[in-house]
């Protein structure tokens, strides 16, 4: 069956806004009015959840989350359940971007982590460590990935829809963050990266690299 093409979560903004909307034109106030209206229709926009097709293939990572590619680099920080090195992309998503987020890989849910921090700006490079975040746990047979949902300046809350234990399938959704943020995917660094910065990505349809 079909899912809602909008994401639940955005249901407490959009309904409110309609009836405020709805009372300014029965009140004879239509710029006022028109103006809600507007807002309830960017509102309906931003927490859109559209269908996607999931590339099938063994072994592929796909991206989290919609957006653009700001940071493909080595990620000293922690080590592979095997001592292997990682490698962090970084992406970034404004409020024109999808906000449902999306599991890189079929795996197991081995830990969630919410971390309360900083708001500041998602593009910036320190978003990553200074910021409010969920950090996500997938392991699997071929290689551990890690997914990071980051608050933003504007985004301050995130939704996490999965929890230990729990078996996802690649390209599931797996949560939300509200209005503005960064998705950071740690992954093996000898996996063959398909992605370059500056490159624009589709939660649960682009490939940002394969595991050897």
């Amino acid at each position: 069956m079909r899912r809602f093409p909008v994401e639940k979560d955005g249901l407490v903004f959009i309904l409110p806004t309609l009836a405020v909307s709805g009372l300014l034109f029965a009140f004879r106030f239509p710029g006022s009015g028109t103006v809600v209206l507007l807002l309830a229709a960017f509102i309906v926009y931003f927490f859109r959840d559209p269908e996607r097709e999931i590339p099938q293939g063994e072994r592929l990572i796909l991206s989290p989350a919609d957006g653009k590619v700001v940071t493909i680099k080595p990620f000293p920080d922690w080590k592979g359940p095997f001592g292997e090195p990682l490698m962090r992309i970084s992406i970034f998503l404004s409020v024109f971007d999808v906000h449902v987020n999306r599991a890189p890989l079929a795996a197991l849910t081995q830990e969630v982590t919410h971390t309360h921090g900083r708001f500041l700006a998602a593009w910036g490079e320190e978003a990553s460590q200074e910021n409010e975040q969920t950090l996500i746990h997938f392991a699997t047979p071929d290689g551990d990935v890690w997914v990071k949902l980051i608050a933003g300046l504007i985004a301050r809350r995130i939704v996490c829809r999965v929890k230990p234990g729990q078996k996802v399938s690649a390209g599931e959704r797996i949560g939300l963050i509200r209005f503005g943020s960064r998705v950071d995917c740690i992954l093996p660094a000898a996996a063959v990266m398909r992605v370059r910065r500056g490159q624009m990505v589709k939660g649960g349809c682009t490939v940002l690299g394969v595991i050897p």
